[in-house]
Parts: C-alpha cells; sequence; structure tokens
C-alpha cells in the first residue's frame, strides 16, 4: 500500500511537472508572436493618405482600404463608451483576458454544440486583427490569450482602445470608427451624437448583418441593445437612454470629392507623392498632404476653360446630333431617361430626343417632360469648319437647318418650367472637342492655386498643363526679347520689319517667315516689335543676337528640353508644357528668379507630424532691372497691342498672346503683380483650330475671365520699379527722346545709363522729358 502510494505521489509529481513544462512551453511559443508595439505610435495600418487644399478642405483620398487615423481624444465623448459597452464592459479592469467571460462562452458553446458566444476582450480582438491566422480552435485561442495578456502590460488602456478603434472593420468597406462616421452618417466622428455612436458600435459583430443600408431595423435593433448596456453599466442617464432611444437616424455618405473637385491638381500630387515615395507609402501610408490649391481659384479656373473651349467650338460649327433614332427607339430611350429632369438648374446639360421641329423652334422630349430649344440659339450651329470672321456672320433663322426629328442632342437649361404644363426653356450645346489647359501661380510664393489639364477629367485624363507639349509661338518671344535686352538692347532699338528669307529644313528649300497681318512696317522700335508681335523684326533680331543667347535665356528660366538650334526659335518653335512657360514667366512677374511652381506645401505622417516641408526655390534669370523693363514692355502689350483684352482688368496687367502656323495652338501667359495664369487651347492632334482662332481670339478671353473672378481677392498694386531704372518719352519714329515736333512717342523704361541722349529737335532744354511712370 505504501509502495503504492509512493509511486501515485512520484506519478502525480511528474505530471503536474510535466504540466508545467507544457504550461511553460506553450506560453513562451505564445509569447513569441507578441506583436513590436510599444506605444500608440508603433501601430502603422493601412490608412488613406488625404489631400488637403490651402484651406485645409479635403481635396481627395489615395487608398487601398478605406481608413483614417484618429487619436482617442479626437473621436468624441460617445463612441469610447458606446464600444465598450458593447464589446467589453470590463475592459477597463481586467489584464486583457476577461477569464468570467471565456467561461461563460465555453459553457454556452457547450451546451449549443457550435460556437454561440465569444469571449475575446478588446485587447484580444487587437491581437486577432494584428497578427494574421490566431484563428479559433481551443490552441490558437490559448495564444491569442497569452498575447492579449502581454499587449495589456505593454500598452495603457487607452492606447490598446486607440487602435482597436481605428482598426476594427465596420462594414461598407470602412475601417474604423471614422472611417464607419463618413460611411453611415457623412460626419467625422467627434460629431457623432450618442444614438448614431450606439449604432456603430454595434456593428463589429456582423458588420453585413446590422448594415443600416442594407437592415435597418437589425441595425436599430443592435443599436438599442448597445444603449441598454451603455445604461446598465452607468454610463449614460436613463434622459439620454430615452433621448437616443427615440431619435431618427439619417443614413448618408460623406461625399467623396477625389477626382470630382480638382481632377488634374489631384492627379498631378499623386504622381509628385509617387516620385517622392513608394506606392505602399502612398495608398496605405496615411499621408496627410497639403496642397496649395484654392478651390475659389480652381473652380474659376474650370469655368473659364470650359466656357472658352465651346466658345471655340461653337465658332468652328456643328458636329451634329450625338446620335440619330429611328421612330422605333423612341420609346427605349425615353424609359431609360424618365427622370432626366430631376435636380436640374439653370446652366446644366442634358441629353434630350428631338420629337417635332419647325422654322422657330425644336421640341425635346426630357424623360417626361418636354423642352424647347429656340432657333436663337442656333446660330451659330452653322456647317462644321465654317469660318466666323470677327465681325461676325448671318444668323440661322430656320431650324430645320439644324435639328431634325430622331436627333438626339446635348442642350443646356435656360430656364425651369414655370408651372407644370410649361416646357423647359433650353439652348443648343455639344461637347468640344478643342482641349486647353489653364495654370494659375502666384510669383511671389510659388503656390499653384489652380491647375486645369482639359474640358473634364471624367472625359479625359491626359493632363495638358503638365503633360502637352507644344509649341507656344509668340508667347515665348518675351524670352528672346530678355536676352536681347542682357545683350544691351534697349526699349528703342531699332529694328527692321522686311521680307527675310532663310534656308529651310534642306539646301532645296527656303524658309519665308511672315507677319500675322502681312503687312510690312519698315523700321521700327523694339518695342513695337514685341508689342505687336512681329514675327520678321524677331528673326532679325535673333540672327543679330544670336541663337545661342536666346537657348541661354531659356535654360536660366527653367525651360529644359530638345532646342531647335535655328532661328525659329526666337518666335516659339520648341515644344514646351503650359507648365513649364508659366515657371518662366514667373521671372518677369518677380525680380528676375523663376520660383519652382508648388503643388505641396507640407506633408505629414498618419500622426500628424510634419515629415516634409517645401522651402521655394528660385533662380536668378536676369536683373531685377531687366525684369521691370520686360514687364513694362508686357504691360505695353497689353495696353496697345495683341494682349489687349486683358485691358477689361482695369489694373496693372502684363502678357503676351502665342498664335502657332495655322493657328493649331493658341496661348495667353500674363501676369499681374499678385497673380500669374498661363492659357493654352489646342487639339490633342494638333490640327488647325480656325482661320481666326489666335492666341489673342481664343486664349486671351480665357485668361481675362479667370482673372476677372479671383482677382477681387487681391490688392491693387503696380509694378515695382527698382533703382537704376527710369522713364523716358521716345519718338516712336526715330528712337530718340521725343520733342514738342516729334509726333507719336511712348513711355519707355530705360536702364538710366541707357537712356538715348539726342532729341529730335536739337533743343534738349525744351524736348527732353523724362517722366517717372509711378
Amino acid at each position: 500500500m505504501r509502495r503504492l502510494l509512493k509511486w501515485s505521489l512520484i506519478i502525480g509529481v511528474g505530471l503536474f511537472g510535466l504540466s508545467l513544462l507544457l504550461f511553460a512551453g506553450l506560453f513562451l511559443w505564445a509569447s513569441g508572436a507578441t506583436p513590436r508595439i510599444h506605444s500608440v505610435t508603433d501601430y502603422n495600418p493601412p490608412v488613406a493618405t488625404t489631400v488637403y487644399t490651402s484651406q485645409q478642405k479635403i481635396l481627395g483620398y489615395f487608398s487601398k482600404e478605406k481608413r483614417f487615423l484618429l487619436r482617442l481624444e479626437k473621436m468624441g465623448p460617445w463612441i469610447p463608451k458606446a464600444f465598450i459597452a458593447a464589446e467589453d464592459r470590463e475592459f477597463r479592469q481586467h489584464p486583457g483576458v476577461d477569464l468570467t467571460s471565456i467561461v461563460r462562452a465555453a459553457l454556452a458553446n457547450l451546451e449549443a454544440g457550435h460556437v454561440v458566444q465569444g469571449g475575446s476582450t478588446i485587447t484580444q480582438q487587437v491581437i486577432d486583427a494584428l497578427i494574421m491566422d490566431t484563428g479559433t480552435s481551443y490552441l490558437l485561442k490559448f495564444k491569442e490569450a497569452v498575447l492579449a495578456y502581454q499587449l495589456d502590460r505593454r500598452l495603457t488602456k487607452d492606447q490598446i482602445l486607440t487602435i482597436y478603434l481605428n482598426q476594427i472593420y465596420l462594414g461598407e468597406g470602412a475601417y474604423g470608427v471614422e472611417a464607419a462616421a463618413r460611411t453611415y452618417f457623412g460626419k467625422h466622428a467627434d460629431a457623432l451624437n450618442l444614438a448614431e455612436a450606439a449604432l456603430i458600435a454595434g456593428l463589429p459583430k456582423a458588420p453585413a448583418l446590422y448594415n443600416p443600408y442594407e437592415n435597418p431595423e437589425a441595425a436599430r435593433s443592435r443599436q438599442r441593445y448597445v444603449l441598454r448596456q451603455m445604461k446598465a453599466n452607468g454610463m449614460i442617464t436613463p434622459e439620454e437612454y430615452k433621448e437616443a432611444l427615440n431619435r431618427e437616424l439619417d443614413y448618408r455618405r460623406m461625399a467623396d470629392p477625389t477626382w470630382s473637385r480638382a481632377g488634374y491638381y489631384l492627379q498631378t500630387v499623386r504622381n509628385r507623392l509617387l516620385e517622392e515615395f513608394d506606392r505602399k507609402r502612398v495608398y496605405r501610408g496615411g499621408l496627410k498632404v497639403f496642397t496649395a490649391l484654392s478651390l475659389s481659384h480652381q473652380r474659376a479656373a474650370r469655368r473659364s476653360l470650359r466656357d472658352g473651349l465651346r466658345a471655340i467650338s461653337k465658332r468652328r460649327g456643328w458636329r451634329g446630333p450625338v446620335k440619330h433614332l429611328s421612330t422605333d427607339a423612341f420609346s427605349q430611350f425615353l424609359q431609360k431617361t424618365t427622370h432626366a429632369t430631376h435636380g436640374l438648374k439653370k446652366g446644366a446639360w442634358i441629353k434630350g430626343l428631338v420629337t417635332e421641329v419647325n422654322a422657330r423652334r425644336a421640341t425635346l422630349r426630357l424623360g417626361n417632360e418636354t423642352g424647347v430649344i429656340g432657333v436663337e440659339s442656333m446660330e451659330w450651329a452653322r456647317p462644321i469648319n465654317t469660318e466666323i470672321p470677327p465681325e461676325g456672320a448671318p444668323e440661322i433663322r430656320d431650324a430645320h437647318k439644324v435639328l431634325s426629328r430622331g436627333d438626339v442632342v446635348r442642350a443646356s437649361v435656360v430656364s425651369q418650367p414655370e408651372s407644370a404644363e410649361a416646357p423647359w426653356r433650353l439652348a443648343l450645346e455639344q461637347r468640344p472637342e478643342v482641349q486647353g489647359a489653364l495654370i494659375s501661380i502666384e510669383p511671389e510664393t510659388g503656390h499653384v492655386r489652380a491647375l486645369v489639364g482639359g474640358y473634364g477629367f471624367s472625359g479625359t485624363q491626359f493632363n495638358r498643363a503638365v503633360q502637352a507639349q507644344r509649341q507656344p509661338g509668340s508667347a515665348f518671344k518675351p524670352i528672346t526679347y530678355a536676352a536681347a535686352l542682357k545683350a544691351g538692347y534697349t526699349a528703342a532699338s531699332p529694328l527692321v520689319d522686311a521680307p527675310v528669307v532663310l534656308q529651310g529644313a534642306n539646301s532645296r528649300t527656303a524658309w519665308k517667315p511672315r507677319n500675322y497681318s502681312l503687312s510690312i512696317r519698315g523700321k521700327v522700335l523694339l518695342r513695337t516689335a514685341l508689342v505687336h508681335s512681329i514675327n520678321r523684326a524677331t528673326i532679325r533680331l535673333a540672327q543679330e543676337i544670336g541663337v545661342g543667347r536666346i537657348m541661354d535665356q531659356a535654360r536660366s528660366m527653367g525651360i529644359s528640353g530638345q532646342f531647335p538650334r535655328n532661328l525659329t526659335l526666337a518666335i516659339g518653335s520648341l515644344d514646351v508644357t503650359p507648365l513649364a512657360l508659366s515657371r518662366a514667366y514667373t521671372a518677369f512677374a518677380r525680380d528676375g528668379t523663376t520660383i519652382k511652381p508648388t503643388l505641396i506645401t507640407h506633408i505629414q505622417d498618419s500622426w500628424g507630424n510634419t515629415i516634409q516641408k517645401t522651402e521655394p526655390a528660385t533662380h536668378r534669370a536676369m536683373g531685377s532691372r531687366t525684369s521691370f523693363i520686360m514687364s513694362e514692355l508686357l504691360r505695353q502689350v497689353v495696353q496697345d497691342g495683341t494682349g489687349w483684352r486683358a485691358k477689361k482688368l482695369d489694373r496693372p496687367a502684363a502678357g503676351k498672346t502665342g498664335t502657332t502656323n495655322n493657328q493649331k495652338e493658341a496661348w495667353f501667359a500674363g501676369y499681374t503683380p499678385n497673380l500669374l495664369a498661363t492659357v493654352y487651347c489646342g487639339f490633342d492632334d494638333p490640327r488647325p483650330m480656325g482661320k481666326y482662332e489666335t492666341g489673342s481670339r481664343a486664349a486671351s478671353p480665357i485668361w481675362v475671365d479667370y482673372m476677372q473672378k479671383v482677382l477681387s481677392g487681391y490688392p491693387q498694386r503696380r509694378f515695382s520699379k527698382p533703382k537704376g531704372v527710369t522713364m523716358a518719352e521716345i519718338a516712336a519714329q526715330s528712337g530718340k527722346l521725343a520733342g514738342s515736333q516729334s509726333g507719336k512717342s511712348f513711355l519707355l523704361p530705360f536702364r538710366k545709363e541707357n537712356v538715348p541722349e539726342k532729341v529730335d529737335t536739337g533743343e534738349a532744354e525744351n524736348t527732353r522729358r523724362l517722366k517717372e511712370l509711378f
């Protein structure tokens, strides 16, 4: 008996020892996978990158998972309480594992014969989320419990809760409470009321089952459970419980502005980010990217460019209906457009079916409603490529010449019906084929306030503002003239506008440059050659100073690429992007230094720490006196030359038009002391836009319209004249100081040492009239 007892004791001790060793081994095995999280900032899940405007408004997101990190104190008062009540009411007390809950869940599961209840704490759910494949087996659950215990010792309760509330999946592609708040209630987490927070807190148990969009009753039932738990645990008062229980819930998604507000700008920002960071960091790193974009400028730029391109399109003529339907297809088309007029406002576009045409108007069906297009809105709809001169053309007086029954056409809303029986008043429209770009920069800071790269981002993602390499034509000439000023020329230097014949592309061809007006002026001042964009005088100037000087000047202003090593460079035969030309013009708008355009001002990581800040990058391209003289000459381009439309601004403005051969491209690059903008227009497959579509007619109205919309936000300023520059009255014919008998004269800027000394009449004391402009 004693021997049996002895062996029983030995075996018992041995088994106990083996059990301890087994438990120790299991504990060590489980501990080996403890996540390396020592603080909440070590937590780096996939998080959406958010891009902001200069006014801190959200411009868009780049993401693989819809998640936005928030610190606990930024989640509002109800979210933490609601989740603790719903998921782990003893969260603040237990050491990461709640043994009571585990036992209770185990008994319930044994009784049911399958898993009906979980005993995982919030800490265990964090472990399950951060270490994949912990599974549901008892061995893996043991591992999960050990890791939860160790994590509880490493982090504070608030840190664990912060990770949980940012990590958890809550349905509809939303990860974390901030994404859920935006997805279900169209607001940020800190703005959720008690009723809304309780509904979101009920989602983790079964996000699909309790999805309020799919199963509103189930979602509300789960919400009531969470509210009861909050009341039972003293987290809310009976009054708060009753109020939340009776509160109506308004489910709505927060609008996603990505690609809709400023698609081309956002695309450029994304490409810059991908140049700086790897793809994973951009799409999963939760960066906060702050841009220089102004929403008011961007909206104005988009409207002005679209209106301008539509005007060019209409001057080209009517391309015809979107399509033509047989009578048999009418009902099918109308059935698809039953609610076509819902929410339409003045100016909105719509597709309609022409059902009747007479001389004075066309009748359209818009779903269940009717609209009319008067012949007066068809005056532009002549056959395609009909040249419309500046003075206009005869009006179309019969709608039959434009539309037929069965045509499907685009129309804009002129006015809504005054009664249920009245028709919509519409105007005929067509989507332009011609494209364009507009970039706006503040010269002082380099901040890009607006960037539009085409008629519509949804239609084409080719970004003409930064990707289209096009010839700028005469918009390049200011660079040629800046090179001449640096070479010793003055605003009054004589040039010759006369026929010139040069060798062409090969020895058997000749190049005979012409002026747009075809006129020959003879001897002209440098000022006049620039103001009136005289090609032949500019070519002769380039012959005198050499193409090399022009290339050097262009490179110093930030233009790179393949330069044509011939005289065509002087009048803009190289290819540039609108962004590159804008950067070059900053040298004129500033003190002779170019500034690199800034789209991204600074970047923060997912927790708000600044990791990159853009500093202004400037380069001296010319002296400040040369810069001012060029600005004054370009101001005279606006006052007396091809940029005349910009006089509408009624404030100091300088700029230059550009038109290439056969009107394939049209440009206007111009600036005020506060703001610079460049406009480009042209087809993607370069072809003529029309005989009269010059930089003055096609591009400068867009520039003017944009500037009129935004310049009210800037104070009135003049161009600042540096020391060493004076203004002198110069005779237009002789280029000498003007006298009483000089006739036409110009007030021109000079370096003080370069002011012409000779006078027209020989009476210097009476005729020399140096005037200070400012």
